[in-house]
Parts: C-alpha cells; sequence; structure tokens
C-alpha cells in the first residue's frame, strides 16, 4: 500500500473523516477536530481507515470490552491484504508475540512477571539510582551550555534519563543506550522510508535475541533474567516471547518518560503564576505530573483494536473486523469529564487525576508507576539546580517530530539562568 507523506497540513477527507496528519504541524487543532467529529470518528492513517474514540467515558468502556482485541488477524484489511508490511505503521500492530499484541489468558500470562519487576517495592530500591542518574544528566546540562547560554534539555537530560533507567531494569549495557536511541527515533519517525523501518526492526530483533541469549547463559538481577527464568501458567517464556516483551518494554518505558518530563517544563514555563506555586510548594509536583499527562499527554494515538463482532457506541457501530485507535490527547480534554475549561493547563484542577492516559483495563500500561516516578524525581532536581530555567526561542517555534503516536518534541532549546 502506497502512504503518501505530505509536507502540508492534510485537510479532512470524505464526511467526518479526520486524517491524522503525519508531521504533527498541528496537533491541538487536530485533536479540537477529532473531539468535533463525535464520541466515534473516522480517521484516515496514512489512507488507511480506522475508527477513533475521543470521549473519556466511551474510552473507559471500550477498553474494557473483551469484543475488542489485540490480535491482527482479526483485522479485515490485513486479511485481505489491503493492508501489508509497507505500511508505515504496521510495526506498531505486527510487533511479535508479547504482552502488548495478545489477550486473555496469554496476555495475563506474558504480562505477570513484568509487573511483578514493577512494584512499588522495586520502585522505591531503584530509587537511588534514578536519583543519581538525574545529578549526573543535571551536571552534563551544566556542562553542555553553548556560547550563547543555550542547551537542549531534551538531547542532554530528558531523553537519557529514561533511557539508563529502563536500561538499567532490563540489563543493557550502557555503551548500547545511544544506538538504541537512535533505533527507536527512526522507527517512529514518518520521515524514514518502510525498507529502512523494517531493517531496523529486524536489527533490534538480533539485538534483543542476543541479549536474551546472553542472560540465559549467565541471568543476571535484572528484567530480562526475571523474565526468561519466569514459569507463569505452568511454562516458561518463549524466547520470542521475551524479546518481544523487551522490544516493547524499552520502547514504551522511555518515550512517554521524555514527553512527560519535556511537556511538563513546557506547560509551566508558558504558566510563571503555577511555577511560583509548585516552587512554593504551595502545589505539589504529583499535582503538575498528573494534569501534564492529562493536557499534554505522551501518547497522542494508540494503535489498534479490532472488533470481533458488531459494536455500537452512541450512534455509529464499529463493524466485525474494522480497527479502532485510542485518541488519548482528545480523551485528556474532554469537557464532560473535565469541564468547560479541559483545554486550559491547571495544576489546582480537582479532575487532573481522573485521565487515562496510560490506558485502562487488563492493557494498562504496566511502567506508568515507573514514569510517574522518574518524573517525580526529574522535575523538581531540575528546577531545584535551575530555578531560572527559560525556553531560549519562543514557544511556537518549538515543533514536534513527526511521530503519529508519541507526542515527542524536535529539541526543546533552554537557558539555565
Amino acid at each position: 500500500m502506497n502512504c503518501p507523506h505530505t509536507a502540508a497540513a492534510p485537510a479532512d477527507r470524505g464526511a467526518g473523516t479526520v486524517v491524522i496528519d503525519p508531521m504533527v504541524q498541528d496537533l491541538d487543532g487536530e485533536t479540537a477536530r477529532l473531539r468535533d467529529a463525535g464520541v466515534l470518528a473516522r480517521i484516515d492513517l496514512l489512507g488507511v481507515p480506522a475508527w477513533t474514540v475521543t470521549r473519556h467515558a466511551e474510552a473507559r468502556r471500550l477498553l474494557l470490552d473483551a469484543r475488542l482485541v489485540k490480535d491482527i488477524d482479526a483485522w479485515d484489511l490485513w486479511r485481505s491484504g489491503a493492508v501489508t508490511h509497507a505500511w508505515p505503521l504496521i510495526g506498531m500492530i505486527d510487533a511479535g508475540r508479547s504482552m502488548f499484541t495478545v489477550d486473555g489468558a496469554e496476555h495475563r500470562r506474558l504480562r505477570t512477571k513484568t509487573s511483578q519487576a514493577l512494584t512499588p517495592r522495586r520502585l522505591e530500591a531503584i530509587r537511588p539510582e534514578i536519583e543519581k542518574f538525574t545529578q549526573e544528566l543535571l551536571d552534563a546540562l551544566d556542562a553542555a551550555q553553548g556560547d550563547d547560554g543555550v542547551v537542549d534539555l531534551k538531547a542532554v537530560f530528558a531523553q537519557p534519563l529514561p533511557m539508563r533507567v529502563v536500561g538499567m531494569l532490563m540489563g543493557v549495557d550502557e555503551s548500547r543506550h545511544a544506538m538504541l536511541t537512535r533505533q527507536y527515533k527512526a522507527f517512529f519517525s514518518m520521515l524514514t522510508p518502510q525498507d529502512e523501518r523494517l531493517a531496523l526492526l529486524a536489527e533490534l530483533d538480533v539485538f534483543y535475541t542476543d541479549l536474551v541469549r546472553e542472560k540465559t547463559a549467565r541471568p543476571t538481577d535484572d528484567l530480562t533474567s526475571a523474565l526468561i527464568l519466569a514459569e507463569e501458567g505452568g511454562e516458561p517464556l518463549t524466547e520470542e516471547e521475551v524479546v518481544g516483551n523487551l522490544k516493547a518494554m524499552v520502547a514504551a518505558g522511555h518515550e512517554t518518560t521524555i514527553g512527560l518530563v519535556l511537556n511538563a517544563v513546557r506547560a509551566l514555563l508558558a504558566h510563571p503564576d503555577q511555577l511560583r506555586k509548585v516552587l512554593a510548594g504551595e502545589v505539589g509536583w504529583d499535582a503538575v505530573i498528573e494534569e501534564t499527562l492529562r493536557w499534554d499527554t505522551p501518547t497522542t494515538h494508540l494503535l489498534m483494536r479490532f472488533a470481533t463482532e458488531d459494536i455500537t457506541v452512541g450512534d455509529e457501530v464499529i463493524r466485525k473486523g474494522e480497527g479502532l485507535v485510542v485518541s488519548y490527547r482528545a480523551i485528556g480534554r474532554d469537557i464532560e469529564q473535565h469541564g468547560a475549561d479541559a483545554d486550559a493547563f491547571d495544576i489546582t484542577r480537582p479532575t487532573r487525576n481522573r485521565h487515562m492516559t496510560f490506558g485502562h483495563g487488563p492493557h494498562i500500561c504496566p511502567g506508568a508507576a515507573l514514569s510517574r516516578v522518574e518524573a517525580g524525581i526529574a522535575l523538581p532536581a531540575l528546577f531545584t539546580r535551575f530555578p531560572g530555567l527559560r525556553l531560549a526561542v519562543p514557544d511556537e517555534e518549538i515543533t514536534r517530530l513527526p511521530v503519529m503516536t508519541q507526542n515527542d518534541m524536535t529539541a526543546f532549546p533552554v537557558l539555565l539562568d
């Protein structure tokens, strides 16, 4: 399937269809169009039609609906050959066997050991390591200032921190972090030709397979070894299952936190009155994190679930074999859930915690608590070290990466003092 990438923001096609812009040039406008299109909206993903849900209450119900499954073989467009591996987004759906691509008992079997490794007790145990990484990167941030005082907060701080943390958890040597960062960035980017993207996926498979085989021969105290040694459901995970879980966990585990940290900093710098309240201790950093997750979600659109029978949502019907996307950014700004000012950033909002940015139901993100812990350490440390932190360019000059699923910035240039 040929899916052309256009440099111009696409217009809506057809009656009520919202075209998701691969270049992410107007995310606020796209979010508003999705909400205006209804509870269940028709969307176009690089030439592929799908549904998306845009309201909190309906999304909550659908995320619990067993008639919506992760199995790509339930998708009519895949079974008919209308969608193939030539489609640039296929790697986010047909990603091998992992807890992200199966349902029911198999999902529980694949997920259990990962969840056990990310318990509150385990997260508290690794807190000193996260604090250490944070301080090291703050030192690097200070040292990286150019002659004009400008430094890229994303490249030097927000991006390497979660990769260090997830790398430590998975037992991935720090010398490989930069390579993984480049690989995942190219995988998600809509500017990467599809043949290169498929080659990247093959390279990642080789990397993680080698890692799993190394840990099988010499297990250590990390999540990779724990997954290999797990015998949930009476049988160990296969090599393919461990590899699939690792690929998805590293991707989700660092991309989400990058977006959360940068979006929180950006929101606070744009709302200095609220930043003052936080720095004065009038409002906690947990409030900043939850309102950021609601208002400027790290994940914009989560691909994809498939209907195994017709599902009625309001006046619309998701037909058997059709795909459903969950548009978390539109859901986070649902007026019915958060009030008429849902488009406003407000850390004192009573409903700031009542969001579903990390999902809901069986497939809720297993790394949600980890992301919150990382942001809860990184944000206060950053503003304590650099209380005069400010943008080095006007806010409107900050651009987003051409990624259709993550809310990520190209760069985030700041002045530290």
